[in-house]
């Protein structure tokens, strides 16, 4: 920061723990507004810290984003990018596609597309040209993503790819096999819940009222996607979804737009200069 020429002062680094750094933010009277990025649990803790104090709050929370391929949709291409944006950080990303809402009639298509592109993530050292999935952070997120992938076992859903097995010749390191699903209904656990891991979950759907129900029956609404053969029907589909922003026909990323979820997904919104007005304050001078 002192080598781009920003003043003494503007930026300042403070390490620590959520517990004690986080929490003496959030409390501090000279602090006017807390940015977070993180789980909804701990940004609930922190938007209730901040609310005692009457201050600001701009959080960036988690996500059960649906990526809905409509009937008329080039599906492979719709699929492997959606498989992809998944496995991508080692399923950590909190605006990931978790949920793949694919019409009754190509829904089988759909899955073993899945599988051959599941496959091609091998998990192992990112160092290793060999490798395509890295560990996740910690034993305690291997053992909860683990834990989800029993859960959806013990549910019913089938798995087509991975499963809760340590990969083979991994049996050190935080690695998990890169899993997809099929048979989910939209009750299971892992379609309502965030697992921040390499699973994805395939939902069938009758028709395009019942894709946008299941899409936007979540607590969640930070991101998603829609594809379409026609622009204006799969932007037509996207005004109606609850959240933050959509990808139409695997659309890049624009760091100019505004980030941020509905819901539970957070408060606020980054980038852009939607991100920069979280910063600013109001003021009117009258004469």
């Amino acid at each position: 920061m002192h080598e781009a020429g920003i003043p003494a002062g503007v930026f300042n680094l403070v390490t620590g723990l959520g517990p004690v750094a986080g929490q003496a933010l959030a409390e501090h009277p000279d602090v006017d507004l807390v940015s977070f990025t993180g789980s909804t649990a701990v940004g609930q803790k922190i938007g209730a810290t901040a609310g005692a104090a009457v201050k600001r709050v701009a959080l960036e929370l988690g996500g059960k984003s649906a990526n809905v391929i409509l009937p008329d949709a080039d599906l492979a291409r719709a699929v492997n990018v959606g498989v992809a944006n998944v496995f991508a950080n080692s399923g950590q990303t909190c605006s990931a596609w978790t949920r793949m809402l694919v019409d009754a009639d190509r829904y089988e298509e759909a899955v073993e597309l899945a599988v051959a592109a599941a496959t091609k993530y091998v998990p192992g050292d990112p160092n290793d040209a060999a490798s395509r999935l890295g560990p996740v952070v910690n034993a305690k997120q291997r053992d909860r993503v683990r834990g989800y992938i029993e859960r959806g076992v013990e549910e019913g859903a089938r798995v087509v790819a991975g499963g809760p097995e340590v990969p083979e010749c991994r049996e050190t390191g935080y690695y998990i096999r890169p899993t997809v699903f099929a048979d989910v209904t939209p009750d299971m656990t892992i379609a309502r819940e965030e697992i921040f891991g390499p699973v994805l979950s395939i939902i069938g759907y009758q028709d395009e009222e019942d894709a946008l129900r299941i899409a936007n029956d979540s607590v969640y609404g930070l991101a998603g996607a829609v594809w379409s053969a026609d622009e204006s029907r799969a932007e037509a589909f996207a005004r109606r979804l609850e959240t933050g922003q959509v990808d139409i026909n695997g659309g890049r990323f624009n760091p100019l737009a505004p980030f941020g979820g509905y819901k539970q997904s957070g408060v606020g919104r980054e980038l852009g200069a939607h991100g920069l007005a979280e910063y600013l304050q109001t003021k009117s001078l009258q004469f």
